[in-house]
């Protein structure tokens, strides 16, 4: 769907394709049938949420998940470096990424960023 008039985001295009392509990617890599995307705008903040409805992690292995080079299960492909990316890129605007447990027992990615002025 269309985004909001003025829910921008306050920084370099590129910088949110690579935070939302490694989240999405994760999401859609381990869903096992559905991934909901959604945002709100609170004043200046954007926040992103990103579940799927797949087996989710532990509270203790999601701040792991978050660690550059971990990778929690090596019978996935991949580097290990997607979530600690987007950390990275979302501390870098003075933002920041939690891991949660989804409605339905996956992952819930909540991207928190600045907005642009509205």
């Amino acid at each position: 769907g269309a985004v909001p008039e003025g829910w921008a985001f306050a920084g370099e295009e590129q910088d949110l394709q690579e935070m939302l392509g490694n989240l999405l990617d994760n999401a859609c890599r381990w869903a096992e049938s559905a991934v909901a995307v959604s945002v709100t705008r609170s004043g200046d903040t954007l926040q992103l949420n990103i579940d799927d409805d797949g087996p989710g992690i532990s509270p203790e292995a999601r701040a792991a998940a978050l660690t550059r080079g971990t990778r929690l299960d090596e019978s996935q492909p991949g580097s290990g470096l997607g979530l600690a990316i987007v950390g990275e890129l979302a501390e870098l605007y003075g933002g920041h990424v939690r891991l949660e447990r989804a409605e339905g027992g996956g992952l819930s990615a909540r991207l928190q960023l600045p907005a642009a002025a509205a």
